[in-house]
């Protein structure tokens, strides 16, 4: 197999105070969090990192979280220096950095572009300051706009704005007026997903009663991509519309089964190399994951992929494509033959959820997509 895109993830887990639906690893620090001592792990971190990356070059860098903009533009400055330090990092090399619009958790935008970031994904998630609050949310709409102005401000050009849909009471109408919002602020980039109930979080534990039903929410989804359309947007991934080409190549490179190193409380990463394709994992608790990295510690051992682990992950990711995936892309990135696709696919393409067209393109049909998480899950032995 050849060398694949390689992308750094470096999760940063604190959050002013945690939302119902979330269920990423983040931790609730209203009184602040010990984030000098986090980058110091961080930098351990990026330094045991490097012997993955064996001299290939770093195409992307994603700061999630969490909330990274509760560290402040100097701490992230240290951060990226190492990252420049410890890998052959491109010259054109996208750095996203994940921002929530409150007030309290958001530093001088100037300050972070002059540390080295240059994408900005805002967690906006509705302009709606009553349906901000049922999420639970700490911002207002106006903190987000005032966020965005003061981003282009500080030099920010590639901005991502978050946005939910599906959300408790919501209408066609009403998903419609968020997204106007959200369009007419002119971002490069705004990612649209519905709101899903996933496990471990309050709203799985105890839903709204007011959720839209099937109906409602693919009639939104609907209304919402020929809104989006008629703006400039392009669709190219499930929840991922662009302007200019500004794809989240960070994102992509995910859904295209590319390699990424873990570094922070929770991460994960895939690497390839030697004859075979491992994930590996970093301690969750950020306490764990510090008092590992401070003691010289590595984390778990990598976890070779069998073919069912390769089957599985590759079409989760690279099903979420507007335009599919390319036959010989499967065979690359996976090291496995083309009748293992064929074999696995065969469900799928008898229901009518998946198709290949002349130019040995896989892609997900119409069908396919309004219920995708049935179509990957039958990629699951």
């Amino acid at each position: 197999m050849s060398a694949l895109p390689l992308s750094l993830y470096v999760h940063l887990p604190w959050c002013v105070r945690k939302c119902p639906y979330c269920d990423f690893n983040s931790h609730s620090a209203p009184e602040g969090a010990p984030t000098s001592r986090y980058v110091d792990a961080l930098l351990g971190d990026l330094e045991a990192e490097a012997d993955r990356a064996r001299d290939r070059k770093v195409d992307t860098v994603f700061l999630g979280g969490g909330t990274p903009s509760l560290f402040s533009p100097n701490e992230m400055a240290r951060l990226l220096d190492a990252v420049a330090m410890h890998f052959d990092l491109s010259e054109s090399a996208e750095i996203t950095m994940e921002a929530n619009p409150g007030t309290v958790e958001f530093g001088s935008p100037r300050g972070y572009r002059e540390a080295g970031i240059n994408r900005l994904s805002l967690g906006a998630q509705s302009f709606n300051d009553d349906m901000l609050g049922r999420l639970g949310r700490i911002h207002s709409s106006s903190d987000v706009r005032r966020a965005y102005e003061h981003a282009i401000a500080g030099g920010f050009d590639n901005i991502n704005i978050d946005l939910m849909h599906g959300l408790p009471g919501q209408t066609v109408a009403s998903a419609e007026s968020d997204l106007r919002a959200a369009i007419e602020l002119g971002p490069a980039h705004i990612s649209w997903y519905q709101l899903t109930l996933e496990p471990n979080t309050v709203f799985h534990a105890r839903p709204p009663d007011d959720l839209p039903d099937e109906e409602t929410a693919w009639a939104i989804q609907d209304a919402g991509a020929t809104l989006l359309e008629a703006n400039g947007y392009e669709q190219y991934e499930v929840s991922a519309w662009a302007r200019d080409q500004h794809r989240c190549r960070h994102n992509v490179n995910y859904w295209l089964f590319g390699d990424y190193l873990a570094v922070g409380a929770g991460a994960h990463g895939k690497i390839t190399g030697d004859g075979r394709i491992v994930r590996y994992y970093k301690p969750l608790n950020p306490l764990q994951y510090m008092q590992m990295i401070e003691s010289g510690g590595a984390g778990a051992a990598p976890k070779p992929l069998d073919e069912t682990d390769l089957v599985f992950e590759f079409m989760l990711n690279a099903l979420r494509l507007v335009d599919g995936f390319e036959e010989q892309l499967f065979v690359t990135r996976t090291g496995l033959g083309e009748e293992v696709l064929e074999a696995a696919a065969a469900d799928a393409l008898a229901k009518g959820l998946l198709e290949r067209t002349g130019d040995h393109m896989w892609r997900p049909t119409l069908l396919g997509r309004r219920f995708l998480n049935d179509l990957q899950a039958g990629f699951l032995r």
